[in-house]
């Protein structure tokens, strides 16, 4: 039976396991940026940078200590999880499972046993990362072994509701899929223009009047073109889409 714990960090005795194969860094595959799905974007950790969200359970007198942060990059996943195998260098293990974009994706993603028996930490957590629903995560679980082994099926068990268990509980936030647009219309349609931005969740980022008026604009890239189309009707065709991007 598990249970949460904050007992501080001492070194045990070795968990006598053997090596398990590591992955780093997994190439492009088909379903990149799966996840995301023509919806406005997808929900992330709710992390700035250095900012960390951590939970523990004892599982048969072993600590596990699951950190968790959020890694847009290959590169920032794995300058944190050197970060945090530094910081818990004295642990028997540091697994470690990422994904550096949207959930469901296996584009940029990469996991690791860190000594534990093959295939009993990393994938397993690897599994829960990327189908938790919450992109660009990297999770950290650092182990203190107990004395007591739990087999493969009972590494499989604790290293996957570890994650879990700290998914619960991690703020999350949604990172809008952006499109970046500048149009130019005449200053009769300017207030009707305003008017339906927010149908479109457009935000005006500059705006310059001069013959005609001219705006840059981010949204969602789902609603670019319904918002272009509505353009094109407002002005009867009149409207210029100087760049799109």
């Amino acid at each position: 039976m598990a249970k949460k714990a904050n007992a501080s960090a001492d070194k045990n005795a070795g968990a006598g396991a053997a090596n398990g194969a590591g992955v780093a860094g997994a190439g492009a595959g088909a379903d990149a940026g799966a996840g995301a799905g023509g919806s406005d974007g997808y929900l992330v950790p709710d992390l700035k940078r250095g900012q960390y969200h951590v939970h523990e359970v004892i599982i048969k007198r072993s600590r596990f200590i699951t950190t968790i942060a959020h890694t847009a990059s290959v590169d920032e996943a794995k300058a944190f999880i050197e970060e945090i195998s530094a910081k818990y260098s004295d642990a028997n293990h540091n697994c470690f499972a990422f994904n550096a974009t949207a959930p469901n994706s296996t584009a940029y993603c990469g996991c690791s046993d860190d000594g534990e028996p093959k295939g009993t930490a990393g994938q397993p957590m690897l599994n829960v990362v990327l189908h938790c629903g919450v992109g660009e995560l990297t999770a950290v679980v650092t182990r203190y072994f107990g004395g007591v082994l739990l087999g493969t099926g009972g590494l499989v068990k604790a290293y996957q509701g570890s994650v879990k268990e700290a998914l619960e509980t991690l703020p999350t936030c949604e990172r809008m899929i952006a499109a970046h647009m500048s149009i130019g219309l005449e200053h009769r349609f300017v207030p009707k223009f305003r008017y339906i931005l927010p149908r479109y969740r457009a935000t005006i980022l500059k705006e310059s009047f001069e013959n005609i008026a001219y705006f840059d604009l981010v949204l969602p890239q789902h609603e670019r073109e319904n918002l272009e189309r509505e353009l094109v009707d407002l002005t009867s065709g009149s409207v210029k889409i100087i760049a799109v991007h």
